[in-house]
């Protein structure tokens, strides 16, 4: 079996309510898909985290090294791409655009091979994993503290045990808000604050402590990610568990946070961290260390689906009678296809989402939704 083409596709929708984070205005929602068809018609599917358009681009400057190359042979493959790219690409887009790649070969390995990505990945830990809804965005023209209650109740009612909502904008506004979404969604309803580096390290402090009392379950990416002296500094000024990882690249890049200590919990996206090939090595660093793994997860349902065999796999840190949850971010914001490329979307039923058991990923993309969105890409 060998690589005959690699594809991109660069899918867009323009939103009726534009949403913000602490420094982004989301007006689209963009996606960039990865597809690896084989000489004897085994087709792979893999998702790139971040800019859609650079992420094509790279991806098809690293297309010509794996033509003719044989798919299984993932582990030499993500090597020479990765060493052909490293002067320039150690982290940032060049690893988004390797991850694509990288998920599309497992998703060939698990189809070539007749069993689910997570059989060979070792086997899995569980059937199912909660999930999380994230939401809670600053929408355009929108009272905002209202938008976020009203909303996080509605996500309470739908049968999520668990939610996380953004912050980042200014410090004693976003306490008020952390304080009146605690009081709507109750006190057995998991809560987690995502600052999306919006706070220098006093910010950070001072909204910690000021919400210490509302059993907050993290304080994700609270200042910017490349400031990992700030990140000991908001830890230990602070008593919320600090979380961060998802712009980080690379088992390089959460080697040096875990030994400077600076958070509690990795976050690294399988879509943007080199992959599922990668994603393991920083798994078992975490483990190795003692660190908490909660993957990020930020894309279409093909980045769904291949960080929930990455959840199936996690081993329980520490084993006990009553293992601790690894939950799925189930994003929950206006996203039209993001479950409509796949013929069976992945649903929440209380609050669980079932690990795929079909071949590969377990996706079919439906062709014809991807094509309705698609608005860019290439083939090599």
């Amino acid at each position: 079996m060998k690589i005959t083409s690699v594809k991109t596709h660069v899918l867009r929708h323009t939103l009726e309510q534009p949403f913000q984070s602490s420094f982004s205005t989301f007006t689209d929602r963009w996606a960039c898909l990865v597809e690896i068809i084989c000489d004897d018609g085994t087709v792979g599917w893999g998702e790139c985290l971040g800019p859609a358009g650079p992420n094509a681009a790279l991806v098809e400057a690293m297309a010509p090294l794996i033509i003719d190359c044989d798919p299984l042979d993932i582990e030499p493959i993500w090597a020479d791409v990765y060493n052909q790219f490293r002067d320039q690409g150690q982290r940032g887009a060049t690893m988004t655009a390797q991850s694509g790649i990288d998920i599309a070969l497992w998703d060939i390995a698990g189809k070539h091979f007749g069993v689910p990505v997570h059989r060979l990945l070792g086997g899995a830990f569980r059937a199912e994993v909660p999930a999380y809804a994230t939401g809670g965005f600053r929408p355009v023209g929108q009272d905002h503290h209202k938008w976020v209650v009203e909303e996080t109740a509605g996500y309470v009612a739908a049968g999520f045990k668990a939610l996380k909502i953004k912050i980042g904008y200014d410090w004693r506004d976003d306490a008020e808000l952390i304080a009146a979404v605690r009081e709507a969604i109750g006190p057995d309803t998991h809560f987690m604050i995502d600052a999306n580096h919006g706070y220098d390290v006093i910010e950070a402090a001072a909204l910690g402590n000021a919400v210490a009392d509302l059993d907050i379950g993290w304080f994700e990416e609270p200042i910017a990610p490349e400031s990992l002296d700030a990140y000991v500094d908001v830890r230990q000024s602070q008593p919320l568990p600090v979380a961060a990882g998802e712009t980080w690249h690379g088992r390089s890049a959460f080697k040096e946070a875990a030994d400077r200590r600076c958070v509690d919990i990795f976050q690294p996206d399988v879509c943007g961290c080199g992959g599922i090939t990668e994603m393991r090595k920083i798994a078992a660093l975490a483990e190795t260390v003692g660190i908490r793994m909660q993957p990020h997860v930020w894309g279409t349902a093909v980045a769904i689906a291949a960080s929930l065999h990455v959840l199936a796999t996690l081993p329980a840190t520490p084993m006990r009678h009553r293992n601790r949850d690894i939950w799925l971010e189930f994003d929950q914001t206006d996203h039209p296809y993001r479950q409509a490329i796949v013929t069976e979307p992945f649903e929440q039923n209380v609050g669980i989402v079932a690990i795929p058991n079909g071949l590969g990923l377990g996706v079919e993309i439906d062709r014809e939704v991807l094509a309705r969105y698609t608005v860019g890409g290439g083939t090599v």
